[in-house]
């Protein structure tokens, strides 16, 4: 095995989250050294490349919470880094959509929460509405025309450029296979060398829990995948929608339901649903891993989740087998969209932490003492939040690093 060179701090994964993190370290920490590993051979290749690409305003989250606060922050310091580096992004609004008089008391607490979260919007007649989406169909809507649009991808790979360009090492195409940490140091060995540092931050995604687990301690929740699938409006109907339709959100699943999006270079897609997948980076059903699989099917939280949940699980599976039953859900919102008007395009996988109680974790979490700090969970908005979030780790590292917390 190869010893490595001793650096000052070690962060595992290169997706958004991971490379803000070593981004601030970077700036707190301008003399020292940071290693990042990732296991895949090229940044973003998982959730922080395969999101819808929105800027979220920060309109649903409960006023105080992580997400709330994380959220406004961060969506402003992403938009002063990507005008600092010349990275596609745009603030074009987004309308969230009530299709019948049933959803006007959620749509209206919705309204309610953007206001105490100090989040500029205002409630539109169906004659509003009809000016800013001719296309779209509902009695009643909010205006969020501070939402955005990012090229997320782009971003992760500038903050690597970035890094990169400081002297810092990215090492690529090494899966982390153990972790040990000392009063004195932390070791974390990949399949062909030992890396030693100061400090340890995991921000692993999809095996976020597994990361933690390799330290030593049991995270409050485990990592259940959730696959969502995506159409696009071919290039002659991308009028249908002009910039992001959302629905009113169920309140008790935590996600926000199919929706529109325009992406930075013109396209429109639609989606995502929520799928059960059948591995943790399980992209179609064809991706299987029985191991994985097991283990989620054998965790306690998700069998009382889908319990809950049953029947909304079997319309997301029946939505994910059936292009129609997809589309009968798009049109809900813009009643004159065809199954012809669509082709089916990429997938993404969420990394949902679930309680053992079954309960879905909404919030950011992260656990960790001594030399290591781990991003247990980092559900949307992470992207839109991560400058901030990066931000808010790198301040429990130096408290740990001063002996404050741990």
């Amino acid at each position: 095995m190869v010893i490595s060179r001793h650096s000052d701090f070690i962060v595992v994964g290169g997706g958004i989250v991971g490379l803000a993190t070593a981004w601030r370290l970077m700036q707190r920490y301008p003399d020292a050294s940071i290693t990042l590993i990732e296991k895949e051979p090229l940044l973003a290749q998982h959730q922080s490349g395969r999101n819808s690409g929105v800027l979220h305003s920060g309109i649903y989250y409960k006023p105080g919470s992580l997400k709330a606060v994380t959220c406004r922050a961060g969506k402003q310091q992403m938009e002063a880094f990507c005008r600092d580096e010349g990275i596609a992004w745009e603030s074009c609004g987004k309308v969230i959509v009530a299709v019948s008089p049933e959803e006007l008391p959620r749509l209206e607490a919705i309204y309610a929460r953007g206001l105490q979260n100090e989040i500029r919007c205002r409630l539109l007649d169906a004659r509003e509405l009809f000016e800013l989406e001719p296309c779209a169909a509902g009695v009643q809507a909010i205006h969020v025309p501070d939402t955005g649009i990012v090229d997320y991808p782009a971003v992760c790979h500038r903050l690597g450029e970035r890094l990169r360009q400081a002297g810092h090492r990215l090492v690529l195409n090494q899966r982390v296979q153990a972790i040990a940490a000392s009063s004195s140091e932390v070791e974390v060995r990949t399949g062909s060398e030992l890396y030693r540092g100061g400090f340890l931050v995991t921000c692993g995604g999809l095996y976020s829990d597994r990361l933690a687990q390799m330290s030593g301690l049991q995270p409050p929740a485990k990592i259940v995948p959730f696959r969502g699938e995506y159409f696009e409006l071919l290039a002659d109907y991308r009028h249908l929608c002009r910039n992001l339709i959302y629905p009113v959100p169920d309140p008790n699943f935590p996600f926000l339901g199919v929706h529109f999006t325009r992406m930075v270079g013109g396209q429109v897609e639609c989606g995502p649903n929520a799928v059960f997948a059948l591995a943790r980076e399980g992209y179609s059903w064809a991706n299987i891993r029985w191991r994985e699989l097991a283990e989620s099917l054998g965790y306690g939280g998700f069998r009382r989740l889908a319990l809950r949940h049953w029947k909304m699980g079997l319309g997301e599976v029946h939505r994910s087998l059936s292009k129609a039953a997809f589309v009968s859900a798009l049109q809900r919102l813009i009643p004159a969209i065809e199954a012809s008007q669509l082709r089916a395009c990429r997938a993404g996988v969420r990394a949902q932490a679930i309680a053992p109680d079954g309960s879905m974790i909404d919030d950011f979490l992260w656990v960790g003492g001594g030399r290591m700090v781990h991003v247990c969970n980092a559900p949307s908005p992470a992207a839109t939040a991560s400058l901030e979030i990066g931000q808010r780790i790198v301040d429990r590292v130096q408290q740990q690093m001063s002996g404050h917390i741990g």
